[in-house]
């Protein structure tokens, strides 16, 4: 049975599975722990006394493998959704003995075979025993080739060592080096294989928060804790150290499966409900873990609503080439905050524009360009309302099909006499008179990737010398990520174009590797004669010596915008507006990801490109590898003028 429930969780995290020793009556084993109350078992599915070198010629004759029952033992649907298999962990693909390399290759090979008939969705492979597993990865790489349905999870030891003298990966083995060292030379050598994810073991001593945080942004699927990770409390009962139950809740958060494994070391508490009944060993570890789950706040509305865009690449928008449709639209008007905080920067503009004692004489004529379907008209008129003071509005906006719902808005609220409404394109429209203030929301997730420069530049000759713009400043930042599972999707297209894009994405399942650093910043209303949109910058990373190696799929991109005074938007991490949603981070994949050492710099340059048609960024890290440059010329991804 499921943890718990939880308001808008609907993920894998609320099932807890069970590890158990190898049986070959399986249903009355699966019974047990499901009536323990667990969801599923990870088990072995062969006997681990079996070696095919020691098989005798009657064994050899049969074909029969000594495997926990035949398929018929358990229905279809218990196999899949209910069992986890186990791969033998004697297994050692890269020995220096001949006879167990080969027993091993063998048996992984009949073991996944066997998985893939019962139709289970995961197999557990065994910990490669040192850094050099290239045999292994092979021979993985060949079975992920050969199953298209089937997760293969490589156990993996959540520990880091800081010891540099135990790096020799030809004389330790795994037990004595960074564990994620591990992870990543066998999943470069599978190519990043999508069916390639982690199952973490969990010890009873955790490596820095720093270090923890890497995994976030590769594929961890489950997480094994051993009841030797419990403590026991005054009543007798296990219990969490306060670290491991935070990383519990994080695994909770982002979908990772938990997985009690061990045996107790002593009796329950007498006290215990289950005294004088027969019950699972291991259902006190359950029941903690429940109550771990249990009392997570429930999500909240926004991220309830952003849950089905976790992860989800999405190209970003076109507003000057395309028109937006009425959904899109519906979308951007929900956002309480965003329009409240404009409601806030024109209400302190208006104060300032018009001393209290000019009110009854002075109309402020207020230009939105960009005005959709509304809304900062609104935010506007309101922001009158407030203050007191009397506007006369120009509504511009291109999309003839908006501009239909702007009319009847007018007509409906009655603004016929307060608003105008105009039907263009607001870099060619000619107005008839100048604005004492230009309001827009032409920002897109990195500032300036929707073209607010451009079209700001072409509007900004409506404002009068000491006119205001809300927006009057913003700026882009960047910030290396892991992030496995974007860049695999990604990769899925196989070509060029994709890794040349960039994507907008709610980015859940990352690992940031150090502080944003802001990019490009554009200021507005800008008189200078030799403006220009084009930008360059050079950014410098550095990481934390205790977060060990990590690897870097792409950048992450956020802005911030300054939209008049003290008033700002924005959704760079450290400062981001509570409770808006009307953007998204964006994407800057690499096309070969980078590895960094901890305690090293990561140089990255990134180029705002202008031409007569369109406007492109090009990317690319000259330290601590060399990349290509990406989008050279626009090639793959621009934003159409």
């Amino acid at each position: 049975m499921p943890l718990g429930e939880r308001v808008g969780d609907k993920s894998d995290s609320r099932y807890c599975g069970v590890e158990t020793d190898f049986r070959d009556d399986m249903p009355k084993l699966l019974s047990f722990n499901i009536n323990g109350g667990f969801d599923f078992v990870l088990t072995p599915l062969m006997d681990p006394t079996y070696r095919p070198s020691l098989r005798g010629e009657c064994d050899r004759k049969s074909g029969a493998l000594p495997v926990a029952g035949s398929d018929l033992v358990l229905s279809p649907s218990d196999w899949s959704s209910r069992v986890v298999g186990k791969v033998s962990c004697w297994i050692d693909l890269d020995a220096d003995d001949e006879v167990l390399r080969r027993d091993s290759e063998t048996t992984l090979k009949q073991e996944i075979a066997w998985a893939s008939h019962l139709s289970l969705q995961a197999c557990l492979l065994p910990t490669p025993r040192c850094l050099s597993c290239a045999n292994y990865s092979r021979c993985v790489n060949q079975i992920l080739d050969g199953y298209n349905n089937m997760k293969l999870w490589l156990r993996i030891p959540l520990k880091k060592h800081d010891d540099d003298d135990c790096m020799d990966d030809t004389l330790v083995g795994v037990e004595q080096v960074d564990s994620w060292e591990v992870w990543n030379a066998f999943r470069l050598l599978c190519e990043h294989h999508s069916q390639l994810s982690v199952a973490l073991d969990v010890m009873s001593s955790l490596p820095s928060v720093s270090s923890l945080g890497r995994w976030f942004g590769e594929p961890v699927r489950a997480a094994i804790i051993n009841v030797n990770s419990f403590l026991t409390n005054g009543r007798g009962y296990p219990c969490l150290s306060k670290r491991h139950q935070k990383l519990m809740t994080a695994f909770f958060n982002h979908s990772i499966q938990l997985i009690i494994s061990g045996r107790p070391a002593r009796e329950p508490p007498r006290e215990s409900s289950y005294t004088g009944i027969e019950q699972h060993p291991l259902r006190l570890y359950l029941d903690y873990v429940g109550f771990l789950y249990q009392r997570m706040e429930p999500l909240p509305e926004q991220e309830s609503f952003e849950l089905g865009y976790r992860d989800f690449l999405q190209s970003p928008l076109q507003p000057l080439m395309d028109n937006l449709e009425a959904q899109t639209y519906e979308t951007f008007e929900k956002d309480t905050v965003k329009y409240l905080q404009y409601q806030r920067a024109i209400c302190k503009a208006l104060l300032d524009r018009v001393p209290d004692e000019k009110i009854s004489m002075e109309t402020i004529v207020l230009m939105v360009v960009g005005a959709g379907r509304g809304p900062l008209v609104r935010a506007a008129l309101q922001a009158a309302e407030e203050t007191g003071r009397k506007l006369k509005i120009y509504a511009v906006e291109k999309n003839p099909n908006a501009v239909v719902t702007l009319h009847s808005l007018v007509k409906l609220e009655g603004w016929e006499d307060v608003v105008t409404i105009i039907s263009s394109d607001m870099r060619w429209w000619d107005a008839p008179e100048k604005t004492d203030i230009l309001v827009s929301e032409l920002l897109g997730s990195f500032g300036d990737n929707e073209l607010s420069p451009e079209c700001l530049d072409g509007a900004q000759r409506f404002l009068k010398p000491d006119g205001i713009s809300i927006p009057s400043s913003y700026t882009s930042f960047l910030q290396p990520i892991t992030a496995s599972k974007l860049y695999n999707d990604v990769k899925l297209h196989k070509d060029l174009m994709h890794f040349e894009t960039a994507y907008v994405v709610k980015m859940h399942n990352i690992a940031r590797l150090a502080p944003c650093q802001p990019v490009f910043t554009f200021s507005h209303p800008n008189f200078s004669p030799e403006k220009t949109n084009q930008r360059y910058a050079k950014l410098k990373f550095e990481t934390s010596n205790d977060t060990g190696s990590a690897i870097v799929h792409g950048f992450a991109g956020y802005f911030d915008a300054t939209l008049y005074k003290d008033v700002h938007l924005g959704m760079e991490p450290t400062m981001a507006t509570p409770n808006m949603f009307s953007w998204f981070p964006i994407f800057f994949p690499l096309r070969m990801p980078i590895l960094m050492h901890g305690g090293s710099s990561l140089e990255v340059h990134i180029w705002r490109c202008c031409g007569s048609t369109k406007v492109w960024y090009e990317w690319c890290v000259t330290s601590p590898s060399v990349s290509p440059i990406h989008n050279s010329n626009g090639r793959s991804y621009w934003v159409g003028l």
